[in-house]
């Protein structure tokens, strides 16, 4: 009787791990070679998967874009993740999540998925399929920041989330295309001087 489940969990733990592997491979191509150039057989190359194999999961490159949305989402949250007993109170809170959604986006894993906001503009198969995901997963980080902010009404942390988020996109565009950090600095430092005087 335990045979088949023993089976069943293996069969399971290889397909997460092909997953996986090819999310991986499809995270770091866009990182080395940007997306025009991350082809399905480029990204199974890297995985170590037959393209065949990786149709059983993703049908597509745009589904396979968008599953890297979520992946990516979820690595660069596991690295920013904010500690609450790390946090200051009040005000300096807000500033903080501000530095930690800078961070989210200013790494080497955000270039990545700037790749796929960026190809998104003229491709779009890639724009319906990223879409609801890009949507959800906006969602869900607003839900545990507002968890980490309660006493803010609901309408004005969605207001100042949405406006950090686009800032810091268009900030990590910037250090993309070799701007001034300085500049980008005392962006963020005004950004975090005005929504400090919205906290309450």
């Amino acid at each position: 009787m335990t045979t088949p489940e023993r089976r069943h969990r293996t069969q399971a733990e290889r397909t997460a791990r092909t997953r996986a592997a090819l999310l991986d491979a499809t995270i770091d191509s866009l990182v080395e070679r940007g997306y025009a150039r991350s082809s399905m057989q480029e990204i199974c190359a890297r995985a170590g998967v037959s393209k065949g194999a990786a149709q059983h999961h993703f049908t597509d490159k745009a589904e396979l874009m968008a599953a890297a949305v979520e992946h990516l989402t979820t690595r660069i949250a596991e690295r920013h993740m904010p500690v609450p007993d790390r946090l200051p109170d009040g005000p300096d809170r807000v500033a903080a999540l501000i530095d930690l959604l800078w961070e989210s986006f200013s790494g080497t894993l955000a270039s990545a998925a700037l790749e796929l906001w960026t190809a998104a503009r003229t491709d779009p198969e890639l724009r319906e399929t990223m879409r609801p995901v890009d949507r959800a997963l906006g969602r869900s980080t607003l839900d545990r920041i507002a968890t980490l902010v309660p006493e803010m009404p609901r309408h004005r942390l969605e207001t100042l989330y949405w406006l950090t988020v686009n800032l810091t996109r268009g900030l990590a565009l910037d250090a993309e295309l070799g701007g001034d950090p300085r500049r980008r600095a005392d962006l963020l430092d005004e950004w975090k001087r005005i929504a400090r005087s919205l906290h309450t």
